[in-house]
């Protein structure tokens, strides 16, 4: 009878600890933290839920975007996006086409969206109504 009880709780700790490897293996926040250690883009987003911000990394930047809901002709969509980095003293490599890289993919998951860069991205980028670019 014990043999059979050890055999059960065996096997419940070996179920438990692939589960937790594979939670491990799966969990979004790893998958970020490495594309950032790899230096590759990797885009966290929960689209359903619009009060929870979206994370990215691009070249080993960690960027955020706020998002708010706003109308549309139509419906209800995510309007409003403003972008942020962590670390601001590390932008040091970051150039234009890697923010234009990022607002193209931002606008691939929200069609409707503006996208405000914060301080001090947005002394990077060329607006075409601006006279001094």
């Amino acid at each position: 009878m014990i043999i059979i009880l050890f055999r059960i709780l065996l096997l419940i700790a070996i179920v438990f600890i692939l589960y937790t490897a594979y939670k491990f293996a799966v969990n979004p926040r790893r998958k970020l933290e490495l594309a950032r250690d790899k230096k590759e883009f990797y885009f966290h987003d929960n689209k359903e839920n619009t009060k929870e911000n979206f994370l990215m990394t691009y070249k080993g930047f960690v960027f955020e975007g706020e998002k708010y809901l706003g109308t549309t002709e139509h419906s209800f969509e995510v309007v409003t996006i403003n972008v942020s980095t962590h670390e601001p003293e590390r932008l040091q490599g970051l150039d234009r086409e890697d923010i234009y890289f990022l607002e193209q993919e931002i606008l691939i998951r929200y069609p409707y969206a503006s996208i405000e860069w914060k301080y001090p991205i947005n002394r990077l980028i060329i607006h075409p109504l601006d006279d001094n670019y």
